[in-house]
């Protein structure tokens, strides 16, 4: 192989590798910032490594209605640094899966490190933590009523988010 077949080849495989280079880049996986969903694939939102708060609640339940507009406006504010999801459950009753919904509105919480969150007692709020029964280990962080706006940014700010 002569030096001019050598620099052909060298160069069709830079050129081979620049256009997969591009298609991988322009093929990547936006975030999908939506707050209303009808399903949750929580594997896919702890990939992206942000905190993640998933809210299920229902249009008929007050309590879910009072806190729509603090999740929107919260949803807004923090694009690109937390996760912020509703699901209406009256709709889509298998989006939750096996996360536990006994009352609504329903909040899970997960660190963006994929961990359930661990709150601190300084929020004075009362969360359950429930375990798979196999291992015993922590699987989800749950609320179970209304959050008010400050409360939801308290949890924010415990989970590593800055505004």
């Amino acid at each position: 192989m002569n030096k001019k077949t050598l620099v052909r080849f060298i160069i069709i495989i830079c050129i081979l590798l620049m256009i997969v280079g591009i298609w991988i880049f322009k093929n990547k996986s936006e975030i999908d910032f939506s707050l209303e969903v009808t399903e949750i694939n929580l594997e896919e939102l702890k990939s992206y490594n942000l905190p993640i708060i998933i809210d299920f609640g229902a249009d008929y339940c007050l309590p879910c209605l009072e806190m729509a507009p603090i999740l929107e406006k919260i949803n807004k504010e923090m694009q690109g640094k937390a996760i912020i999801k509703y699901v209406d459950i009256s709709q889509n009753p298998e989006a939750a899966g096996d996360i536990p919904i006994l009352a609504l509105p329903t909040q899970v919480f997960v660190n963006a490190d994929g961990t359930p969150y661990i709150p601190s007692s300084d929020l004075n709020l009362q969360f359950n933590q429930y375990r798979y029964k196999d291992t015993g280990e922590h699987a989800y962080t749950v609320h179970y009523g209304m959050l008010t706006e400050a409360q939801l940014r308290s949890i924010l700010s415990e989970m590593g988010v800055t505004e």
